[in-house]
This record gives C-alpha cells, sequence and structure tokens, in this order.
C-alpha cells in the first residue's frame, strides 16, 4: 500500500473514531449541537483555514468534532463550564488516537476558547479559526434556524407581538426570539478573528438583516436594528 493511500486510510479511520466518540456523549438528542453540526465545523474550519493558507488541519479536525462532546443545556446555570468539560473529555479520547501531549494541549484548548459564553481568549490560529468556524453556525440561514429551533427548546416566544423590535422595550432574548438578533447573532461578525472568517460572517449577516427586514414587512412594522 502506498503512503498517500495509508495516510488517508489512516484519516478516515480517525474520523470514524472521532464520530463515534461524539455520539456516544450525546444521550439527549439535540439538533443545534449534533454530529451535523460538528460535521459543519469541521467544514467551516477547513474552509477558513484553506482560504488564511495556513493552520494545522488534523488539529482542527479532531477539535471540531469534540467541542460540543459534552453540550449543557443554554438556559442551564453552569453554561459557561461547557467547553472545559469538554475539553477534559476530549483528553482520553485524543490519547487513545496517540496524538502527542503537545498536540492534545492544542486542541484542548481550541475546544476550551471556542465558546462564546467561556469568555476565554484564544492563544493559537487553530482556536482563532475553530471559534469562528463555531460561531459561523449562529449566522446566516442556519443561524437563523438554529436560533428559533433553540427558542422552541427553550419554551420562548417567537417575538413581542405588540414590540418586534423592542424600540420602547427592554430587550429579552430569553423570552422572545427575535430579541437574540440584537442581543447577540448581529454582533458576531465583529468577533471574527481571523479575515476569512470575517468575511463569511459578513455575508451570513447580511442574510439575517434581510430575513428581519422581511420580517417586519410582512408583520407591518419596521426594523430598528
Amino acid at each position: 500500500m502506498k503512503n498517500n493511500q495509508i495516510d488517508t486510510l489512516s484519516a478516515n479511520l480517525e474520523k470514524a473514531f472521532l464520530e463515534n466518540a461524539l455520539k456516544d456523549s450525546q444521550a439527549n438528542h439535540d439538533a443545534s449541537h449534533d454530529i451535523h453540526h460538528a460535521r459543519r465545523v469541521k467544514q467551516n474550519a477547513i474552509a477558513i483555514a484553506t482560504r488564511e493558507g495556513q493552520g494545522n488541519h488534523t488539529l482542527l479536525v479532531a477539535a471540531a468534532y469534540l467541542h460540543d462532546l459534552v453540550n449543557v443545556p443554554k438556559n442551564a446555570p453552569n453554561r459557561r463550564d461547557a467547553s472545559k468539560l469538554s475539553a477534559d473529555a476530549a483528553h482520553p479520547i485524543l490519547v487513545d488516537l496517540k496524538f502527542s501531549k503537545t498536540d492534545i494541549a492544542a486542541i484542548q484548548h481550541c475546544i476550551e476558547a471556542h465558546s462564546f459564553s467561556a469568555n476565554i481568549e484564544p492563544n493559537s490560529l487553530e482556536a482563532c479559526i475553530l471559534q469562528d468556524a463555531d460561531r459561523l453556525e449562529s449566522l446566516g440561514a442556519l443561524g437563523i434556524a438554529r436560533t428559533f429551533y433553540i427558542a422552541a427548546k427553550l419554551d420562548s416566544e417567537l417575538f413581542d407581538g405588540a414590540d418586534p423590535f423592542a424600540k420602547q422595550r427592554a430587550l429579552d432574548d430569553k423570552r422572545f426570539a427575535v430579541d437574540h438578533f440584537k442581543t447577540k447573532l448581529l454582533t458576531l461578525a465583529s468577533t471574527m478573528k481571523t479575515d476569512a472568517g470575517k468575511a463569511i460572517a459578513a455575508e451570513r449577516t447580511d442574510t439575517m438583516r434581510s430575513f428581519l427586514a422581511a420580517l417586519a414587512d410582512e408583520i407591518g412594522t419596521t426594523q430598528s436594528w
């Protein structure tokens, strides 16, 4: 067997191992953090690294698959601990895959720093890429779908029928899904760490602004943000 065939086989076995590890950890189904989410984050990460022309793809693939290994609900009091718990849970999996201690530490940092709620500053290119890749999931058409999916799980309302765009009230994204666009989603593009991430995020933010404008028109009001 040629070296490139061996490399391909090794990569496929590693991918299968990582996917199975993630699936085994998911006792409660959450479509916003399932295996398909992990695959999309991996795809985003590789796309960003390719456009940036740098970044260790092997580390990014491992971090993408394992970044939500421990999924803490968004309304749980320990939500900010989820990325640290996932990084800890990833350690034995990475050891089994024969990653070096240096690479394991690098992957664990990527996992810890990806989380918005953890508020950990990424200190490596791969950590910046993974953070951007995960945040892209909250933007664009997919971000809109995820917003309302999560709102349903949290038993939130779609929007305030009397004041949809919070012109005369305080924003409350725990109660109204549309408020979440203003409190967080429309600001994510400004938090991107890579040039590629910023460019993709800007495009997806425009998609969300178009949706909000269409929503305002359909319900007979004006969009204020």
